[in-house]
């Protein structure tokens, strides 16, 4: 029989790694999701609502390199916008798949259910445009063009795309052919000029060191990332929303960079280099310190997907995945300067028996609990300020939402996370505020078997509100106190080890057992209100400067 639009856009999708599709079922999106759940290579997963399935989209993505998330149209597109938004903040390339109404229905601009009742079809299309990097409304005669269109749109830029589908046309035979598109090119010459320039400041350059970003591993780029590294002998410093990317067991690692707000010693390590590369690192507001980073940009090399700037000159059209191999091939190993000591690591564990759990005695914990291989997602708030500066074992990889900092992000990313690659341990932490949010995927993990180790810091509201507000004791960051470690039992996750810890030896009793548990595990931490992690306080002592949305990054 012949491939119908909807099998043919879910064939792509499956060849370039897309195995699951996070939803929401709904009467336009039925020809859609009927061909996800008959797809040989495709799952469907159903999410609890549409905004939790973008969140697990994003997670999925950040593990796998792209996912795609199902809506129907309007009421579910619309919910599923602000996880869209968040993908495209972090540069996920996320599919997005919405089901539309029929064509006559469109044509004739009747008044349907799902719809303002203005007879507007194109409004929600429009609505998301500024979230996506590209979008296509599919038919028998431009899906093979439009699906490669967009497969190559979401993998140049590391954008969600939007994929509509009048539910008449879904499975109507595809009556087109297209190639895939060929990913960008350099040009020889530009890079070539790149590599002189950079040859040049590195080799006038005493010190230098390495701020490798987030942007190299969403571009798939980590293994020539590392390969640059071994191959010039650069240390390196790590900005907080780039935590995790390389090896932190590294001799190069010179520790976590947060511009005047931690570390000291690593804020002079890196801005008394004579040079300074960042490769695909972004100086936002929680990277910088706050903006308390001082980086004089002439001596700044900043390599980006697509361009790169050196000495005050923007080199075009040289790919970061042409650029780092003929970095490779050129820049000679040459024995830089280290960090004389080991410059990041939390203080040992502590503390025991009923003593109380403070920030103090809780963080090494969760840092010592790691194994090599997990997947570490942190909340936005205090859970993911405070593991960023711990120590991961090799092959960790540290998830947060650090730019677009959604509020519940994290269970739902977990959900995804596990869905990615279900041979490694997901490790989730997220405080009580966010939970509430989103908690309901809890259902998820365990309707699909998956196994998390979940931790929920209960501190009594939002914490990270109390320390950015001028009155911490306002009535908005306070919420009704749930009973968190019942919650597993009342979602449908059976045989989990669930328990409440109050006191450090309870925490030990319940982290010991979690780590040899054949199940998922869900642990409820209870602490005082404003136990916070180290750059929690800082934030609070320098919110001048981080609302002000001024730099001393100069540049």
């Amino acid at each position: 029989m012949a491939t119908t639009v909807i099998e043919h856009v879910l064939n792509r999708l499956r060849d370039i790694g897309v195995r699951h599709v996070f939803g929401v079922p709904g009467d336009y999106a039925f020809p859609v999701d009927d061909a996800i759940v008959a797809h040989p290579d495709v799952e469907w997963i159903g999410s609890c609502n549409e905004l939790n399935a973008a969140y697990s989209a994003d997670g999925y993505a950040r593990v796998n390199g792209a996912g795609a998330v199902c809506t129907t149209y309007g009421v579910g597109e619309l919910s599923a916008i602000n996880g869209i938004a968040g993908a495209y903040a972090d540069h996920l390339p996320v599919f997005h798949l919405v089901g539309m109404p029929r064509m006559p229905v469109q044509a004739h601009h009747s008044l349907v259910h799902h719809t303002l009742g203005n007879g507007e079809f194109d409004v929600f299309r429009r609505m998301c445009e500024p979230v996506v990097c590209a979008s296509a409304i599919f038919t028998p005669q431009n899906a093979a063009a439009e699906i490669e269109r967009l497969i190559g749109a979401a993998l140049y830029h590391r954008r969600p795309v939007y994929l509509a589908f009048p539910a008449d046309l879904a499975s109507m035979p595809i009556v087109s052919q297209a190639a895939p598109l060929p990913p960008p090119a350099s040009d020889p010459a530009q890079v070539a000029a790149v590599v002189q320039a950079i040859t040049r400041m590195l080799g006038k350059a005493e010190t230098a060191c390495v701020l490798p970003g987030l942007l190299t591993v969403r571009a798939g780029l980590g293994y020539e990332l590392r390969s640059f590294l071994d191959a010039t002998g650069l240390p390196f410093a790590t900005m907080v929303a780039d935590k995790g990317i390389l090896d932190e067991d590294d001799p190069a690692f010179a520790g976590m960079y947060d511009g005047k707000l931690m570390n000291e010693s690593v804020r002079r390590f890196v801005e008394d280099a004579d040079a300074v590369v960042m490769i695909g690192a972004l100086m936002h507001d929680f990277n910088s310190g706050a903006f308390t980073a001082d980086l004089d940009p002439a001596k700044v090399i900043d390599i980006r997907h697509h361009h790169t700037r050196v000495d005050g000159l923007t080199y075009q059209s040289v790919e970061m995945k042409d650029l780092l191999p003929a970095l490779v091939s050129d820049l000679p190993d040459r024995n830089w300067p280290m960090p004389g000591t080991d410059l990041t690591r939390m203080d040992p564990v502590r503390g025991s028996g009923q003593d109380p759990i403070t920030a103090e005695t809780l963080y090494p914990r969760w840092e010592s609990f790691l194994k090599q291989g997990d997947i570490l997602v942190a909340e936005t708030g205090t859970p993911s300020l405070g593991m960023a500066f711990a120590r991961l074992p090799k092959h960790v990889t540290f998830e947060n939402q650090t730019m677009w900092g959604s509020i519940g992000w994290a269970t739902p990313a977990a959900v995804g996370a596990a869905f990615a690659a279900p041979d490694r341990r997901v490790v989730l932490i997220t405080g009580e505020g966010s939970h509430q949010l989103t908690v309901q995927e809890l259902s998820v993990f365990g309707r699909y078997g998956l196994r998390p180790v979940v931790f929920v810091l209960n501190n009594q509201g939002y914490l990270i509100e109390r320390l950015l507000c001028r009155d911490p004791d306002s009535a908005y960051n306070d919420l009704g106190q749930w009973r968190y470690s019942e919650l597993p039992s009342v979602l449908g996750c059976e045989g989990w080890q669930t328990a409440r810890v109050t006191t450090l030896r309870e925490l030990d009793q319940a982290m010991d057992a979690a780590q040899s548990a054949r199940g998922g595990c869900y642990i409820e931490v209870v602490t005082d209100t404003y136990t916070a992690p180290p750059l929690a306080e800082q934030l609070h002592a320098n919110t001048e400067t981080l609302y002000s949305g001024l730099s001393d990054v100069r540049r």
